[in-house]
C-alpha cells in the first residue's frame, strides 16, 4: 500500500515523498485512518515503528481543513515525557507540514519562558509540550488551552514512569470536553489503561506488537565481562568493529559524566546525556552524535525514549537497567523504521538477576559471547584498571581510529563532555 491510498491530501504526500517515504508503516496505515475519522485512539506500537508520523499527518490534514478565521489558537496539543521527544515531535510537525499554513511551537523546561511566551503570543495551532513547562505556562496565564480540538499523548507509559500522571490530569482537566483523543504507547500496564478508561470515549485500538517485545530487527548478544573492565571492553568493541554511532546507556549521571571521558581519554569522541545537563548542553550533545563530531553518546534512561535518530547502528548496555521493561526502550533506539540494529550489554556477575529479569520479560534467554581476552574471572580490580584500552589485535590504531604518535604523549582534550566538538 501506497501513502497516497489512505486520504491524506497533496501537500502531506509531497511532504512524505521529499522524506524518501514510499509506503506507510504497519502503525501508520492503522492509525492514520482512524485519525482522519476523528474518533479517539488507543495505539499500542514498539518504539522505531513510524509512529510520529501515525498521528502528525491526520492530525495536520484535520486542522488545515478546517482553519478558523482570525487569530492562531492552539487547536492541537500533543504532550510528551521529555524535551528531546517534543523537540523532535515538533520537528516533524513542521517537517510533514511544510506545504501548509500552520504553525508549530514545542516549549519545555530547561531554557528561558519568555520566547516561549512570544511565541505563543503570536499564534500558535499546534503545541507540543512537557507536562511541567505547560503547566507553568498555565499558572502564568500565557498559554490558552480552550480551544483545543485534538489531545494526543505520546509515550503514555513513560509519562507515568516518570511520575507526571497528576501534571497529566490537571493538563486534561483544563482542556474542553469535547475533542479528539490519540494514546500512544509501547506498554499498556494497569495503570495506563486506567487513565486511558478516563481519558478516552469508545476508541478504537490498534497493538502492533506484543506489549514489552524487544524489536525484531535488533541483534541481542550479552557480553560476560567484570565490571572493572566494561570500559576497556567497550572502547575495544567501538575500535575494533570500527563503529561510528554508538548510544551507550549507563545507570547514573555521574557514571555517564565519567564514562563519557574515560572514553575521550581512549580517543573517541564522545559525549554525556542526561537530566542535569542544561538543556543547551544536551542539544549540543545531541546535534554533535547526529552530524558525526560526536562519535559515542554515553546516555541515562532519560535518552531511551527521548531520541530518534535514523538508522542507529548500536545501542550498548554498559550498565544492564534495574526495570526490565528500559532494557526494551533503550535497544529500541536501534532497528527503527525497518533497519537492522544491534544492542550489547556488558553483563558482570552482580547484573546477573537483572539479566535474568530482562530474559523472563522477552520469553527467552539472550545469546551470550565472552570476547577472547576479557572473559570475567571475578577477580579484584587492579590497580592499573583505568589504563588505555589496549589497542585491538592486528591494528595499528587506538580504539578511535587515531594513529598512536609515539613521539607525542595522549592527552585528554580537555573539554566537558557535552561541550563544543
Amino acid at each position: 500500500m501506497s501513502f497516497d491510498r489512505l486520504g491524506l491530501s497533496a501537500a502531506l504526500l509531497r511532504a512524505v515523498a521529499e522524506q524518501g517515504y514510499a509506503e506507510p508503516t504497519p502503525i501508520q496505515r492503522e492509525a492514520i485512518p482512524v485519525v482522519l475519522r476523528g474518533g479517539d485512539l488507543m495505539a499500542g506500537a514498539q518504539t522505531g515503528t513510524g509512529k510520529t508520523a501515525a498521528f502528525t499527518l491526520p492530525l495536520l490534514q484535520r486542522l488545515s481543513a478546517d482553519a478558523p478565521a482570525g487569530r492562531r489558537a492552539v487547536r492541537c496539543l500533543i504532550l510528551t515525557p521529555t524535551r528531546e521527544l517534543a523537540a523532535q515531535v515538533e520537528e516533524s510537525v513542521r517537517t510533514y507540514g511544510r506545504h501548509l499554513q500552520l504553525k508549530s511551537l514545542a516549549i519545555f523546561g530547561g531554557v528561558s519562558i519568555r520566547p516561549q511566551i512570544d511565541a505563543l503570543r503570536r499564534g500558535v495551532d499546534i503545541l507540543v509540550a512537557t507536562p511541567g513547562r505547560l503547566l507553568d505556562h498555565a499558572g502564568q496565564g500565557t498559554v490558552d488551552l480552550s480551544h483545543v480540538e485534538i489531545l494526543v499523548l505520546d509515550e503514555a507509559d513513560r509519562m507515568l514512569d516518570m511520575g507526571f500522571i497528576h501534571d497529566v490530569r490537571r493538563v486534561i482537566r483544563a482542556l474542553p470536553k469535547r475533542r479528539q483523543n490519540l494514546m500512544f504507547s509501547a506498554t499498556f500496564s494497569a495503570d495506563i489503561r486506567r487513565l486511558a478508561d478516563g481519558l478516552l470515549h469508545q476508541p478504537e485500538q490498534i497493538a502492533m506488537a506484543h506489549a514489552n517485545t524487544a524489536a525484531e530487527l535488533v541483534a541481542q548478544t550479552i557480553h560476560p565481562v567484570d565490571k572493572h573492565r566494561k570500559r576497556e571492553l567497550l572502547s575495544w568493541l567501538i575500535g575494533s568493529g570500527n563503529w561510528q554511532q554508538v548510544l551507550v546507556f549507563t545507570r547514573t549521571k555521574h557514571g555517564a559524566n565519567r564514562l563519557a571521558r574515560q572514553l575521550e581519554t581512549d580517543g573517541l569522541a564522545a559525549a554525556a546525556i542526561h537530566g542535569n545537563k542544561s538543556q543547551g548542553a544536551r542539544t549540543r550533545a545531541l546535534a554533535g552524535f547526529k552530524n558525526g563530531n560526536v562519535r559515542v553518546l554515553v546516555a541515562t534512561d532519560i535518552a531511551a525514549r527521548g531520541l530518534d535518530i535514523d538508522q542507529l547502528p548500536h545501542v550498548v548496555n554498559y550498565e544492564l537497567p534495574n526495570v526490565p521493561e528500559d532494557y526494551v526502550h533503550r535497544i529500541g533506539r536501534t532497528g527503527r523504521a525497518g533497519n537492522e540494529g544491534e544492542a550489547v550489554s556488558l553483563v558482570s556477575g552482580e547484573e546477573r538477576k537483572h539479566l535474568r529479569g530482562i530474559e523472563k520479560l522477552l520469553g527467552r534467554d539472550l545469546p551470550t559471547a565472552a570476547v577472547p581476552g576479557y572473559e570475567p574471572t571475578g577477580e579484584r580490580p587492579p590497580q592499573e584498571a583505568h589504563a588505555p584500552a589496549r589497542r585491538p589485535a592486528g591494528q595499528g590504531q587506538r580504539p578511535g581510529g587515531q594513529r598512536r604518535n609515539p613521539r607525542r604523549r595522549s592527552h585528554p582534550r580537555g573539554r566537558g563532555a557535552g561541550g563544543r566538538r
